[in-house]
């Protein structure tokens, strides 16, 4: 709530909103497949609204999907996603590693932090920008610790 508030306040253009859209990607996702596809759509759409209502239609669906509950299988589907942006970058057995991890993730054998922890490991060793902007891998600030309990 608080990048989409200061989205608005600083100015809602085409070009901050897919910005704000793409880097939410994942995070939308995990909550709801249905919201972010339809959500697309809104963006691609903003220019046949008034911007007061855009931002109130928009912000409805955002907190709509947010509304909806990211689970463990929904999780395993953005974290198969993201891998697939290092489907030339890594080797059999690393992909293999990761999908057990997403696997035992899912299966609530480990926590959510360690298939996470290794992809952003990939996403910095490969240099995927697109990745590095995705506030689901990097949602809040480590120090609270969200993603360390299993």
């Amino acid at each position: 709530m608080q990048r989409w508030h200061k989205l608005c306040r600083e100015g809602l253009n085409p070009g901050a909103l897919v910005r704000f859209h793409t880097i939410h990607k994942y995070l939308l996702m995990a909550h709801s497949p249905a919201h972010y596809r339809s959500m697309g759509k809104l963006v691609a759409d903003l220019r046949k609204y008034p911007p007061e209502d855009f931002c109130r239609i928009y912000f409805e669906e955002l907190m709509s999907a947010m509304k909806r509950h990211a689970t463990p299988s929904k999780h395993q589907n953005v974290l198969l996603h993201i891998l697939g942006y290092f489907k030339k970058d890594l080797d059999p057995f690393e992909k293999q590693e990761l999908i057990r991890l997403i696997s035992m993730y899912k299966d609530a054998l480990i926590p959510q932090i360690v298939p996470i922890t290794l992809l952003n490991h990939y996403v910095r060793k490969y240099d995927k920008e697109y990745l590095a902007d995705q506030v689901y891998l990097n949602p809040h600030p480590m120090e609270l610790k969200l993603r360390n309990h299993a």
